[in-house]
């Protein structure tokens, strides 16, 4: 018979529950609780992600199916789908997602490395529609007879590890999710067209960063002068200007970089 840890406490040891208590003192997670801290709840949601869990009962089955092992696993002494539900329901989301972000920073610190040609941190921004049961996700409305969320995603390109994540519902536009970003200096960040918003770009540029957008067909660029380029790489131009028009100029009033490039 084995003696040993469970893997999954092996694994929970990895997450720094010192931290996670202060966490949860500053946000008074745990005031009135008597038997079912933030704690527990952690590790019973981390169990259901780890375990590919569908829903809140299929997760109960599954903790019930290790009843004699719950205080061993870290989920306390008895968990009921009624204290999991009411504690998924009203404790403050701001303690996991804090604890998240702390989480993905000491990922990216431990993944940060030298490899990629440009120096300075590059992002890319996306976001992804998932669609939800309207039935079942009554407050994710999308479309008259269909639910849905977007996951809007700001991805770490040098660590290959998310850094940022807004879930809005599936019917807000994409370039609002831009307003929640928090813009480092000297960093890089890189869209595609649907993120076409100048006074939202130029914000990037105020921040001394920089990105990388694909231009709309309608795109209105005034030149001022072009750079050498080498045709044989496949950059057919490389201009600075600025954008015409009364309006677009006023949005974004400072310079900007064009580049052409054709990929056979």
């Amino acid at each position: 018979m084995n003696q040993g840890i469970y893997v999954f406490a092996q694994i929970v040891e990895f997450l720094p529950q010192r931290i996670f208590d202060r966490i949860v003192e500053k946000y008074e997670g745990n005031k009135y609780v008597k038997h079912f801290t933030c704690w527990n709840q952690l590790l019973c949601m981390l169990f259901g992600q780890l375990t590919n869990r569908d829903s809140l009962r299929d997760l109960m089955v599954a903790l019930n199916a290790h009843s004699n092992k719950s205080y061993h696993l870290g989920f306390g002494k008895n968990v009921t789908r009624s204290n999991l539900a009411k504690a998924n329901e009203t404790r403050n989301s701001k303690i996991f997602e804090e604890f998240a972000y702390h989480l993905i920073d000491i990922a990216r610190r431990n993944r940060a490395n030298d490899d990629f040609e440009i120096k300075g941190t590059v992002y890319a921004f996306d976001s992804s529609t998932i669609d939800l049961c309207l039935s079942v996700f009554w407050w994710a409305k999308f479309r008259k007879a269909k639910g849905g969320i977007k996951l809007h995603t700001l991805f770490d390109i040098t660590t290959q590890i998310p850094a940022f994540v807004h879930i809005t519902p599936a019917k807000v536009n994409d370039v609002n999710a831009m307003d929640y970003l928090n813009y480092e200096q000297n960093a890089y960040y890189i869209f595609d067209r649907g993120y076409v918003d100048y006074t939202r770009l130029f914000k990037i540029t105020q921040h001394s960063a920089f990105f990388v957008i694909r231009a709309k067909s309608n795109l209105q660029f005034n030149r001022i002068y072009s750079q050498k380029i080498d045709k044989s790489s496949g950059v057919l131009c490389n201009q600075i200007g600025k954008l015409k028009g009364f309006y677009i100029s006023k949005r974004y009033p400072d310079k900007l970089r064009r580049v052409k490039f054709h990929d056979e």
